[in-house]
């Protein structure tokens, strides 16, 4: 389908989306790999600021079975694990003044470090992917946002590797238990990014993974999951920023002077997996609005659900 053609129908649902005081919803194929979805506010005003958020989805989910929805009998337990549409709507109604797009992207594989090792140009496809979709969001002021969890931080990477310099309309990156490709390779990025691009913000999620078990045994390296590879990155950041302890219980909060930079650790003296749980539990929007005047109203991070209510 050619981009003209997928914005005249973006237009028309959301003429009709709107009339029907719905969110605009649309889906379509990009580069035959690629699905896209795009959720675009029902009361959408281009003149207000507008913040972009591409979310990669987690390796072998479905976008419906990211997006969540209310459970029946017999459906299947991945739609009520992340319920990012209903943190969505949470989010929207903090941010009241501003027009909050999120665009899932899903490939064929079901995961983004598959796609990209059949892709040896995702250094190409990728900005391409993230400048062919921001285009079609109406609007002057527009932010960028990388999300994504699990195997969604491979596209991230892969978009920061396409470039010297992480471009200045990107705003924030959100690392939900998903860093797994970080080394030092990309710090000199980050840093950068973080001292010259006026409003960056950086919050990383992980777990400890490197205890975790399953069926009894372990399933990441010492060095292979995000528990570690977060560490790192701390340690790389703490060498140039200030970058203190705020938390140490349950959850280890590390956060810089400005609140541009935020680590979350979950412990894990059970040695259980909370891989997705970082996200149910109110993660996507805490790495939405961490670090903002919004961070932790009604809400709060790894606590109960805050966006029960808005499932639909």
């Amino acid at each position: 389908m050619k981009l003209t053609s997928v914005f005249l129908l973006l237009l028309s649902y959301c003429s009709s989306a709107q009339q029907k005081g719905k969110d605009n919803i649309s889906a379509f194929l990009m580069s035959d790999s690629v699905k896209v979805t795009i959720d675009q506010p029902s009361e959408y005003l281009q003149h207000r600021p507008t913040i972009i958020t591409f979310y990669a989805l987690p390796n072998g989910n479905t976008t419906e079975q990211t997006m969540g929805k209310k459970m029946q009998p017999g459906d299947d337990w991945h739609f009520d694990i992340q319920h990012i549409k209903a943190q969505t709507n949470f989010i929207r109604q903090q941010l009241k003044r501003t027009n909050f797009v999120v665009i899932y992207l899903e490939n064929n594989l079901k995961s983004w470090p598959a796609w990209k090792q059949r892709r040896p140009d995702f250094t190409q496809r990728i900005p391409h992917i993230i400048d062919s979709l921001t285009s079609l969001i109406p609007g002057k002021r527009k932010d960028i946002y990388l999300n994504g969890h699990s195997g969604g931080g491979s596209f991230i990477f892969g978009y920061i590797a396409s470039f010297e310099k992480i471009p200045s309309y990107v705003k924030r990156v959100s690392f939900l238990d998903s860093d797994y490709g970080y080394d030092s390779s990309y710090y000199p990025k980050f840093r950068t990014w973080l001292q010259d691009v006026k409003g960056a913000a950086l919050n990383v999620f992980a777990y400890n993974d490197s205890v975790a078990l399953y069926n009894g045994k372990p399933f990441v390296s010492a060095t292979g999951g995000t528990w570690y590879r977060s560490k790192l990155f701390l340690a790389h950041l703490q060498k140039d920023f200030s970058i203190e302890k705020i938390r140490d219980d349950s959850l280890i909060v590390y956060r810089s002077a400005k609140n541009n930079i935020q680590f979350f650790f979950k412990t894990n003296p059970d040695r259980k997996i909370f891989h997705t749980t970082q996200v149910e539990l109110n993660g996507f929007i805490h790495s939405v609005l961490c670090g903002t005047v919004y961070d932790s109203r009604k809400y709060k991070y790894y606590e109960g659900r805050a966006y029960s209510g808005l499932i639909e």
